[in-house]
């Protein structure tokens, strides 16, 4: 096999370790998701045990991306695929981090914390869910206007986040002895924004690994 077949070989090999990246954190959101809207505290303690899983994989693509930069001399094409996916898997391990640390106060917490009084948090949730899920597809379908849809999502998740933050300041003027469970809500709702904002990151990484271009600048 040829230096550049062996190459090309280990490209597809990165792609499949992407995907399965991808899939994790995909799982996790989902599962944060789910503990909250149930308050399913054992499901919380799986999602939060699991995301070492998604550390290991990160150090697994990193290593093989340096080793790729290592073997010979990428085209520029290459080298936007390897530099992309080192920046994509950064922000998603911390969209895993993020997933987890929902859990984490879904554990803590001693009420449930979805109820009426913030019913933005579901719709929060869900968007953010999607932006990620679409966020994943752009990358394995190699769809630039996909990526686009992404990043034009993430103003709609800024507007939720507010709308819940509104909700939480109107519920503590009401009744300041439920502040406590405000503030963890606000939490919660503060990492589902962020998660948001990592899709959209990986969105512009995706459109950079095809075009070149990163928020409308020529990187190469």
């Amino acid at each position: 096999m040829t230096p550049r077949l062996h190459f090309d070989e280990q490209l597809k090999v990165l792609n499949k370790e992407m995907l399965k990246m991808g899939s994790l954190i995909e799982r996790s959101l989902k599962g944060a998701t789910f503990a909250l809207t149930n308050n399913d505290k054992r499901k919380a303690r799986r999602i939060i045990d699991s995301d070492e899983q998604i550390n290991r994989k990160e150090r697994d693509i990193e290593s093989l991306c340096i080793k790729l930069l290592l073997q010979q001399q990428p085209v520029a094409r290459d080298l936007r695929t390897i530099s992309a996916a080192l920046k994509m898997i950064s922000d998603m391990e911390r969209i895993g981090d993020q997933a987890s640390d929902i859990c984490e106060i879904v554990l803590a917490s001693k009420v449930p914390l979805l109820s009426s009084e913030v019913g933005h948090l579901p719709e929060l949730a869900e968007a953010t869910t999607t932006m990620v899920i679409d966020a994943i597809n752009s990358f394995v379908n190699r769809d630039v206007d996909f990526a686009h849809r992404v990043m034009e999502q993430d103003s709609h998740v800024d507007e939720l986040f507010m709308a819940v933050r509104k909700e939480l300041i109107k519920l503590i003027r009401h009744d300041e002895t439920l502040s406590e469970v405000a503030i963890d809500r606000l939490m919660i709702a503060k990492y589902f924004e962020r998660i948001g904002d990592h899709a959209e990151n990986i969105a512009e990484w995706v459109e950079y690994s095809i075009t070149g271009y990163y928020k409308g600048e020529i990187l190469g």
